[in-house]
């Protein structure tokens, strides 16, 4: 599920939610693949409003085919495609031809400039093919780990390995030459009750080297996931609405942010938030909502 934005009219208790599937083995890869035969991946990415009253697909594609890779939800919104394969299937001794390069999906806008939807980075030189995963943490990098193709540990295997190294990674966040002064740096969260409540607000105080108000400053809830076989199970991103924002100095500042409205929108559980600018993240500070 893409962010949940509970900014301008989508504030309610039924706001908008988007789904999007991008990837996977076509019909009979298995079969083939337990045969010898290692088809090409999908390179195809769908997406779907859920809430609409009559929701349709809208496909796109992607730079390369993936099979096996991990979709990881990131506090400025995108969404990076990383490990897998591009051609078999999942399965043991099943996926054949890593796909090295992660690659961003831009979520923002909807409609994009054409070519401008996906990002390929740099190649990572360690293949993640079945049983790898990847998780986001509170400093905005990502972890990611594992990979185990064969029935058994194989660690002189070319070229997949069973690999047990972790590995930091980190997004390509707006690189501005002065981006350092645009990343936000949260000092406190002042919340009631020690949570972040339901249908109220809070304050969260922060540093910030230089304010553009024109960039726009989000505060982002992630939920914590955990990760297997290609699926971050209880991944969530809710973007809330940020209601005022005041100059307390120079470089202090204090945003109001109101709560989500309710339990279906955001589980009552431990998050992490990040106080976005101009697409880069702070750290994160844990919080509880109920």
């Amino acid at each position: 599920m893409l962010p949940i934005r509970l900014t301008g009219g989508n504030q309610t208790d039924n706001p908008e939610a988007e789904i999007l599937v991008c990837g996977g083995a076509p019909k009979g890869s298995y079969t083939k693949a337990e045969l010898g035969e290692y088809i090409s991946a999908s390179r195809t990415c769908g997406r779907i409003k859920v809430t609409d009253p009559n929701p349709k697909w809208a496909m796109e594609e992607m730079p390369m085919p993936r099979v096996m890779s991990d979709m990881v939800l990131l506090p400025n919104g995108d969404v990076l495609l990383i490990n897998g394969a591009s051609n078999g299937t999942a399965g043991w001794e099943d996926g054949r031809n890593p796909v090295l390069n992660p690659v961003i999906y831009r979520t923002y806008p909807s409609d994009p400039v054409p070519g401008q939807r996906f990002w390929v980075l740099n190649p990572s030189r360690t293949p993640k093919m079945y049983h790898s995963g990847a998780v986001l943490v509170a400093d905005g990098r990502l972890i990611v780990g594992g990979s185990n193709p064969h029935r058994v540990h194989n660690f002189t295997a070319d070229p997949c390995p069973t690999e047990l190294a972790l590995e930091a990674f980190s997004p390509p966040y707006p690189a501005a030459r002065d981006s350092y002064l645009l990343r936000p740096s949260i000092i406190s969260i002042e919340t009631p009750l020690n949570a972040v409540p339901y249908r109220g607000s809070f304050g969260i105080s922060l540093m910030l080297g230089q304010y553009r108000r024109s960039r726009g400053i989000e505060a982002v809830m992630m939920a914590a996931s955990f990760n297997t076989h290609s699926f971050s199970m209880n991944q969530r991103a809710v973007v809330l609405k940020v209601a005022r924002v005041v100059q307390l100095s120079l470089v202090a500042y204090k945003i109001e942010v109101n709560g989500p409205q309710t339990t279906a929108i955001a589980p009552p559980v431990y998050y992490m938030v990040f106080v976005v600018h101009a697409g880069i993240p702070s750290q994160a500070v844990w919080v509880k909502v109920q």
